[in-house]
């Protein structure tokens, strides 16, 4: 179960990754801003979902490797880029 949560985390982290370098470049192109939709969908889901909870509260209690990057549990990180990609399709 560790594996595969380290590897959920792993994932999302990489998507939160990507989304972010297309939400800074200046303008995006119309595959662009359809790739970023698809990542803040699933970067969404998982921030609404149980699981990002759990993820959470186990990096909380020291349960995750240290070496793990884990920007994508803080929980201003998520919500900022979320906050982020609503501005820009609201423009």
């Amino acid at each position: 179960m560790m594996n595969e949560q380290i590897s959920r985390i792993q994932r999302m982290e990489r998507l939160m990754d990507e989304a972010r370098t297309l939400l800074e470049k200046e303008s995006l192109t119309e595959q662009e801003m359809q790739a970023l939709h698809a990542l803040m969908k699933t970067l969404d889901e998982y921030y609404s979902s149980p699981l990002w909870r759990k993820d959470y509260e186990d990096d909380e209690n020291g349960l995750l490797p240290r070496d793990l990057k884990r920007g994508i549990l803080s929980e201003d990180g998520l919500w900022n880029l979320l906050t982020d990609y609503t501005w820009l399709t609201q423009e």
